[in-house]
């Protein structure tokens, strides 16, 4: 708590700079939410565990139709459509999902049994609870958001004890379709990656704020 603290009021610092010196409008704002929330994860961490393996399952099903819902009803910001207006607040269901995958993959795992963690039978049933979510939030689109869930899934299916040569297949793979993966980002995806290999290339646009 004192790290998470330490690391928002530098947060809280930069906001006020960024408006001159002022607490409005972003300090304020930010420094109220954090302290809003911090309580409420604390009221969470005295739950009994059992509650979240319980609503694992739930949780990401619930998540999954949110997303699916994103996709129906969501409204365009910034060029992506990721957000589900509830008139109160402006709900991301994708960053719900990198809790989501990681609290059903966990209850996947310990529901296997002892030994099958090297059996085909504990890879495709993860791939398929990591690939729908990841796709929706492809669809929106959010690379970024979408690499995190896939890498939330898949410290989940290392520290479950799956055969280390399946990550290391699995790196080797993603390295060779790097180009084809590549040319399937979008324009702005494909000038990030550029601009952060080579930020002088834009010194005053684009690469900016890296430089």
């Amino acid at each position: 708590i004192a790290l998470l603290s330490a690391i928002t009021g530098f947060g809280l610092l930069v906001l006020y700079s960024a408006a001159g010196g002022s607490m409005t409008p972003w300090a304020l704002q930010q420094g109220v939410r954090f302290i809003v929330f911090l309580l409420v994860a604390l009221a969470i961490g005295r739950m009994p565990i059992r509650i979240f393996e319980d609503f694992s399952y739930l949780g990401y099903l619930g998540v999954a139709l949110l997303l699916l819902a994103v996709e129906a009803l969501g409204f365009v910001g910034g060029g992506s459509q990721r957000w589900l207006n509830l008139g109160f607040m402006n709900l991301q269901p994708s960053e719900l999902m990198k809790v989501a995958i990681v609290l059903a993959l966990a209850r996947f795992y310990a529901q296997l049994p002892p030994g099958s963690t090297r059996t085909f039978n504990a890879l495709w049933p993860a791939l398929v609870m990591i690939g729908i979510p990841a796709a929706l939030v492809m669809l929106q689109p959010d690379l970024g958001t979408a690499l995190a869930i896939c890498a939330s899934a898949a410290i989940v299916m290392f520290v479950s004890g799956l055969p280390l040569w399946w990550f290391g297949s699995a790196a080797l793979a993603a390295l060779a379709a790097l180009p084809i993966l590549f040319s399937m980002l979008h324009d702005y995806q494909q000038k990030r990656v550029l601009i952060f290999l080579d930020p002088e290339s834009d010194p005053l646009g684009a690469g900016y704020h890296i430089s």
